[in-house]
């Protein structure tokens, strides 16, 4: 039993990690400073009753960035599954046949979409870029994620919620080393 759990939460880390390092790479794209010049935001500097839609801080760097390196990690997990077998053994799902592209893309790509649908409502809300707004600053993106990649993948129940209990747990310790590092204002 506490093999199996170990196995859960090994797959929910690993499945889930493309996702999270989209979120971390979007956000660390904005630090690169020969990236600054693709920070022309998502939202066109379009508003909705006098706020910005999602703000300046929602960037198409940050979703190009992001969505490109959850692809690459994607592409970098099947090579690791189909060279060791221990990984084989553990994980539930055949990367054999899995399209790195797309789930990649959706991984990738969702998680940072749950982000800046959850910009939208705080910008309307009235909450500034950088301030905190639990629970949704830290459930956003891994909602994103996994709403995005179901419509390639379904797993389980279970799977859905270790991956959930799992990423809300390793967001704020990532959040906390971005803040040790300088590369954030606050530490969550």
């Amino acid at each position: 039993m506490v093999e199996q759990l170990l196995k859960d939460l090994f797959f929910a880390f690993w499945f889930f990690g493309p996702a999270g390092l989209a979120n971390v790479l979007a956000f660390g794209s904005g630090k690169a400073k020969m990236l600054r010049q693709f920070s022309y935001p998502v939202d066109c500097y379009l508003k909705f009753r006098g706020k910005r839609i999602l703000g300046s801080h929602k960037t198409v760097r940050g979703f190009v960035v992001g969505t490109i390196a959850a692809i690459l990690a994607v592409n970098l997990q099947i090579f690791l599954y189909q060279n060791l077998a221990w990984m084989r053994a553990v994980l539930p799902i055949d990367y054999n046949v899995v399209n790195p592209i797309i789930l990649g893309f959706l991984l990738g790509f969702g998680a940072l979409a749950g982000d800046a649908i959850k910009s939208f409502f705080k910008r309307q809300a009235g909450i500034q870029p950088g301030v905190s707004w639990v629970p949704f600053d830290q459930i956003d993106f891994i909602l994103g994620g996994i709403i995005f990649s179901w419509f390639y993948l379904q797993l389980t129940l279970v799977q859905y919620m270790l991956i959930l209990f799992m990423w809300i747990i390793i967001h704020p310790l990532i959040s906390f080393l971005g803040y040790v590092l300088k590369l954030k204002r606050k530490p969550i």
